[in-house]
């Protein structure tokens, strides 16, 4: 059996909609986050996967726990 795989557009849709739901623009987030919106944008559309750094910071930027965000990720998952 091989290992889970992640799936980065799904990791993406979930920052997206929480951000949507704070009221936030791409721009705002990264600039809160501290990351470029090149990428911010390139996570949100399951370019690239956000590193465990990336991700902490996108958290802490919206104000929602990682742990919180991770947790939906793996609902969202089937996990």
């Amino acid at each position: 059996m091989g290992a889970a795989q992640l799936d980065p557009v799904l990791v993406g849709q979930v920052i997206a909609r929480f951000r949507r739901e704070k009221g936030l623009t791409q721009e705002v987030l990264s600039g809160l986050s501290d990351i470029g919106r090149t990428h911010l944008s390139a996570i949100e559309n399951g370019e690239r996967k956000p590193t465990l750094e990336t991700l902490f910071r996108i958290s802490g930027a919206l104000g929602v726990p990682m742990s919180i965000i991770v947790a939906e990720i793996e609902r969202e998952a089937g996990s």
